[in-house]
């Protein structure tokens, strides 16, 4: 038996779904009082589970299997003529890589939040959900800052598992718009992950009806993970 098979699973009652309207969601989430390694994180993130703040969970939604765990494989990804484009924009920024957000953080995400994101659950933002969300991290969670010159324009919130990069969120300066921060974001993961010799970037979940969360197909080719087997898109 796996040390993951030998885990206690929690789910949530029915709540209201954050992609669709007319539909109910339900959670499984691992016990938080138990520690996670790193090895075992990697299993679950193998498995479809994601981590926010200090809980790693799972859609468990019944009849409804719209989230769809992917994940980028680095040695294979071909970036598009736009991202390419998107790259070449972007490389005047110079990265940070901490192991905590700095004072810089906080103020980005509320801009962020407040500009993109006010239909949203993190709408409106506050620190203390700022600190739950993102400032919670696991011993292998990196913040990566990009700076054109002193000002912060972009965070990318990244864990290191044993195959690959786990993309937590990334938030951005709402008014540079034509550098595609989020998609920098990305694309510099993808090839961070490169540089350290693992083989993965995970992105989250895809959800084929919801424009917010289609753009993971963007990167090709993807692996999505269906019926417990992951299956590679071209």
């Amino acid at each position: 038996m796996t040390e993951a098979q030998q885990l206690k699973l929690y789910a949530t009652h029915p709540h209201p779904c954050s992609y669709f309207d007319d539909r109910e969601a339900k959670t499984i989430f691992i016990d938080p009082e138990i520690k996670i390694s790193n090895p075992l994180y990697s299993e679950l993130s193998r498995r479809g589970f994601r981590r926010s703040g200090n809980h790693l969970y799972r859609p468990d939604c019944g009849a409804c299997k719209a989230c769809i765990a992917s994940r980028v494989p680095v040695n294979l990804f071909k970036p598009s003529r736009t991202q390419r484009r998107v790259e070449k924009r972007n490389s005047d920024l110079v990265t940070q890589i901490l192991s905590a957000p700095n004072d810089d953080a906080y103020p980005l995400y509320e801009k962020y939040i407040n500009g993109r994101h006010r239909d949203g659950d993190m709408f409106p933002p506050s620190k203390e959900q700022f600190d739950s969300f993102l400032g919670q991290g696991t011993d292998s969670t990196q913040y990566i800052h990009f700076y054109l010159a002193d000002t912060l324009l972009a965070v990318a919130v990244t864990d290191v598992l044993n195959d690959g990069l786990s993309a937590i969120y990334t938030f951005y300066d709402p008014d540079h718009p034509q550098r595609s921060l989020g998609v920098y974001g990305i694309l510099w993961q993808i090839s961070r992950s490169h540089d350290l010799a693992l083989p993965f970037l995970y992105l989250g979940y895809w959800i084929r009806d919801c424009q917010k969360m289609r753009y993971k197909t963007d990167y090709k080719p993807i692996e999505l993970l269906m019926n417990d087997r992951w299956l590679r898109l071209i």
